[in-house]
């Protein structure tokens, strides 16, 4: 807790934060909204008139870098008296450091949100490390969603895939322990939260050790001394919690999508049939270059035993395009692998040469142009695809979590993650927002459904 006199200081300060990227600089943005309310911060929506204004940046594309060049000039010509802090992906760059010198006042890399506090009173530098600490996963969230929640795992990722940068700028894996994992969901859904998002850069590779002599779930679940964990485990005890919610997971990695894991899920109820599963390419020589740790052929073995164990599971993934030295012929190994696989969505990306990846060193030879041929042939094949396999909904009920309501309509996901327009209910005759309500469907779109309440 902040002493008395920090809180006097700071209480009739102002914050506002700008999030790019990935979910977990979602979750680390409502870390740090919950810390700098519990030093007396208020929210700002204007980040032109905001005292603090946090910028969570992200550096796995040259597009995300691009936009804070824009962002935080603009912020601080506006708003000169304003006290920029830069965190996440690329806090610790040099070059970012230097292009940003007389904008940014104040470097903060994820593991140090700890000690913005004294960063903001001028107590002291922090340092610039890449710690390998989740410490900061400690910090009470304010959840920007009162229906669904992310609950990190862990920080980190050990696998260097060659155009990434996740392990420079958040190190090695680390993960929370099961118990404060397990007693974050218990709070979530007692005070009513319907989706649990489990997120870490790989939470395949989630691992803990209980220490306590015995650890049990609200609904039961013993967890005995000195046991160690892994996330099948983890799903286990949360499935176990008492109360009607769903449990989501991301991001997997193919090499550690195991058995184990596969039959888990099968048979925890409360885990949503939805895994996003990035291929990245469906060429073998690719794959290699990118350091990926599996073939084209262990990929599609692995997402024929998914769906012969869950019929009805959604599968979604990633691919980049224009990988350095890319062939026609080796994209069109990932052209067949999508038309193969069926895939429900993919986020698929052209690759742009991250500075401190092994793949910087390639010759990146593959036109804009071509990228972007090659972008739209693959976006071609899935909508295509997902269109098929939406039209399988016609006519059955299914469960909808609502979270919200626009335009008129309702909206919301189904246990597959697929997300569903409902037509035919007039708004304001009863609050259905975050309730589970039986719809059926009536329609198909590319990446969605329509329904009516059933």
């Amino acid at each position: 807790m902040p002493s008395f006199d920090m809180v006097r200081f700071m209480k009739h300060k102002t914050y506002n934060i700008i999030t790019l990227g990935c979910q977990m600089n979602k979750s680390d943005s409502e870390r740090i909204a919950g810390y700098l309310e519990n030093l007396g911060y208020k929210l700002n929506n204007d980040r032109y008139s905001s005292d603090l204004v946090v910028v969570n940046t992200c550096g796995v594309r040259q597009s995300a870098e691009d936009r804070i060049y824009g962002i935080i000039p603009r912020i601080k010509k506006k708003n000169p008296k304003a006290k920029i802090v830069l965190t996440g992906c690329l806090s610790n760059r040099e070059d970012v450091k230097k292009r940003l010198k007389e904008k940014v006042d104040i470097w903060l890399p994820t593991v140090q949100i700890p000690n913005l506090k004294y960063q903001i009173t001028n107590k002291f530098q922090i340092p610039n490390n890449k710690s390998q600490s989740c410490g900061y996963l400690k910090i009470k969230s304010k959840y920007s969603s009162m229906i669904s929640a992310f609950v990190p795992i862990g920080n980190g990722c050990n696998n260097f895939c060659s155009y990434c940068v996740v392990p420079m700028a958040r190190g090695g894996e680390v993960y929370r322990p099961a118990k404060d994992i397990v007693q974050e969901v218990e709070n979530l859904v007692k005070i009513g939260y319907k989706e649990i998002n489990l997120i870490a850069q790989n939470v395949n590779s989630y691992k803990s050790q209980i220490t306590n002599n015995k650890f049990q779930t609200n609904s039961k679940l013993q967890i005995t001394n000195s046991k160690q964990i892994n996330f099948s485990g983890l799903l286990q005890m949360i499935n176990s919690i008492s109360g009607n919610f769903w449990i989501r997971f991301s991001t997997s990695h193919p090499k550690d999508m195991s058995d184990e894991l596969i039959k888990i899920i099968t048979n925890c109820k409360k885990v949503c049939r939805h895994i996003h599963l990035p291929a990245q390419s469906g060429d073998n020589e690719i794959l290699k270059k990118m350091n990926r740790n599996y073939t084209a052929g262990h990929y599609k073995k692995l997402i024929k035993k998914i769906r012969r164990a869950m019929p009805d599971t959604s599968i979604t993934t990633d691919a980049i395009v224009g990988f350095p030295g890319e062939t026609r012929e080796q994209f069109n190994n990932t052209a067949e692998l999508f038309k193969e696989m069926k895939f429900d969505m993919a986020y698929v990306s052209k690759y742009s040469p991250r500075p401190g990846t092994a793949a910087e060193n390639l010759d990146d030879n593959v036109s804009r142009e071509e990228k972007k041929k090659r972008e739209e042939n693959l976006m071609r094949i899935l909508r295509k695809t997902a269109w098929e396999n939406n039209k399988q909904y016609i006519g059955e009920i299914v469960e909808v979590l609502i979270e919200g309501e626009k335009n008129n309509f309702y909206f919301g996901k189904i246990k597959t993650g697929k997300s569903v327009r409902i037509m035919n209910y007039e708004l304001g005759i009863r609050n259905l927002v975050g309730k589970f309500v039986k719809v059926k469907i009536i329609k198909s779109r590319d990446f969605g459904l329509e329904g009516e309440i059933a």
